[in-house]
């Protein structure tokens, strides 16, 4: 085997769990520790410190990182049997909610740090390096955790830009607000400059990141006056940067969908037409029963306002079934809503408790197998609706941003600006372009094109 330890210095693994947050803060803290002499290595085996990176929201979370921090307590072993030292970390939302007890149940693990405290690895991991016993640091940081992190370096085309974290909605299923504390916007003139210096390095797409993203609200950047900008000025305000050609941000919930942001994606070209939205239910009772704050007719008179905006938008969204006291008549609800909205893509999961959130606790739990077969109805009706999309793109002629090389020789693998993934037979000098294709087919889970005759000129 291979040593995918880096040929200097100290290397750190980080492993990731779940989200596309923890992708960036992934990415944000290999970026930290860089300075201090940290490379990445591609696995553990031999690491001298390795990061699991953990997210909370998927069932049965906290006993996969349990597993594999038995696995880490013999790799650590090993490799201090050799003379040397590894280091095991735990970040991110099992940390958050679970510190006291990851450190009582492994003791292997020498830091746990929760997500708004990864800023302080070098001092932590100063301090473990001084002291023995346990390192907690999960207590949700005052400061404004952005603006003491390295500054990144991008890896292609696209990138994320977290601008806003934290949650104050309290669904009654989650427990993001636990693990991430209140909402926090991150400001005008910091976001730019990241955005900046990503177009600086050839990013020619960011999506802006944040559990509630739509959420973000901020004064307006030095020297501009006017009232406190949301997420649609933030966009107008990126769009002018030179470089980006793209804009994306997720997630956004319905509460948080305001005049601004929708006249944003009405006219503002740089904005792809794009939009998670989750809704969870198409019952009243049960979005009620969620907290969610609004009901199926509020969400289905919100797209329409949006499709009135945008009327090519592609429309995502998040589905939960089996949520407690959900009877067969709550469930018809949510599909017919789906019948109505119509998606191009969505994410549907069976409810599974959370320790320490209030559905955990309710009554009326809907049985297993009443949730698998009510899943498997949804998931059927959503996959027709994606594909019934995808095929409407034959013949469409889409700019498409070319992210990186596909399997075959002398084909690209690119984005539409509905999210989908694009195979293209295409020059290796066209990546990292926005270039027009003509759609000719649809595969499972990719659209298939050919470059647009004046593109294949250019090229």
């Amino acid at each position: 085997m291979t040593d995918p330890r880096p040929k200097q210095g100290k290397s750190v693994f980080i492993r990731t769990y779940g989200c596309q947050m923890n992708v960036y803060d992934s990415e944000r803290m290999a970026g930290l520790l860089k300075p201090l002499g940290y490379g990445v290595a591609d696995a553990p085996e031999g690491a001298d410190l390795v990061i699991l990176n953990t997210c909370h929201i998927r069932e049965k979370a906290a006993e996969k990182v349990y597993s594999d921090l038995g696995r880490l307590k013999r790799l650590k072993a090993d490799k201090e049997n050799s003379g040397g030292e590894m280091k095991i970390a735990v970040a991110g939302c099992v940390a958050q909610a679970e510190g006291p007890e990851i450190t009582a149940r492994a003791p292997q693990v020498d830091l746990v740090v929760g997500p708004q405290a990864y800023h302080r690895l070098p001092e932590l991991i100063a301090r473990a390096a001084r002291e023995r016993g346990d390192v907690l640091d999960t207590d949700f940081a005052v400061e404004e955790k952005f603006d003491r992190l390295a500054v990144r370096e991008a890896d292609g085309p696209t990138a994320f830009l977290t601008v806003q974290e934290g949650c104050d909605k309290f669904c009654t299923f989650c427990v993001v607000p636990y693990t991430r504390g209140a909402e926090v916007s991150r400001n005008v003139d910091a976001i730019v400059a990241e955005a900046r210096s990503l177009a600086a390095q050839g990013v020619k797409e960011v999506t802006l990141l944040g559990q509630n993203v739509n959420a973000w609200a901020s004064n307006p950047p030095a020297g501009v006056s006017g009232d406190q900008w949301g997420l649609g000025d933030l966009c107008r305000h990126l769009a002018k940067i030179d470089g980006i050609e793209r804009i994306r941000f997720t997630t956004s919930h319905p509460r948080d969908m305001d005049d601004g942001l929708i006249a944003a994606l009405g006219e503002e070209e740089k904005l792809m037409p794009y939009l998670h939205l989750p809704v969870q239910a198409g019952s009243d009772k049960i979005l009620k029963a969620m907290n969610r704050g609004h009901t199926a007719e509020h969400y289905v008179k919100l797209i329409a306002r949006i499709r009135a905006a945008r009327p090519d938008i592609a429309l995502s969204g998040d589905f939960i079934v089996g949520f407690p006291g959900e009877t067969s008549e709550d469930f018809e609800a949510t599909l017919a809503l789906v019948e109505t909205v119509g998606y191009a893509s969505a994410y549907s999961f069976k409810y599974s408790r959370r320790p320490g959130t209030p559905g955990a606790a309710m009554a009326k739990q809907v049985a297993e197998d009443e949730k698998e077969a009510r899943l498997a109805r949804l998931q059927s009706l959503l996959e027709s609706q994606r594909q019934a999309f995808n095929q409407r793109q034959i013949g469409a002629e889409l700019p498409v941003l070319f992210e990186k090389e596909g399997r075959h020789e002398g084909q690209l693998i690119g984005r539409s600006p509905y999210l989908q993934s694009v195979h293209v037979e295409a020059p290796q000098s066209r990546l990292g372009s926005v270039v027009k294709v003509k759609i000719k087919g649809v595969t499972p889970n990719a659209l298939a094109g050919a470059l647009m005759e004046n593109e294949e000129a250019a090229a």
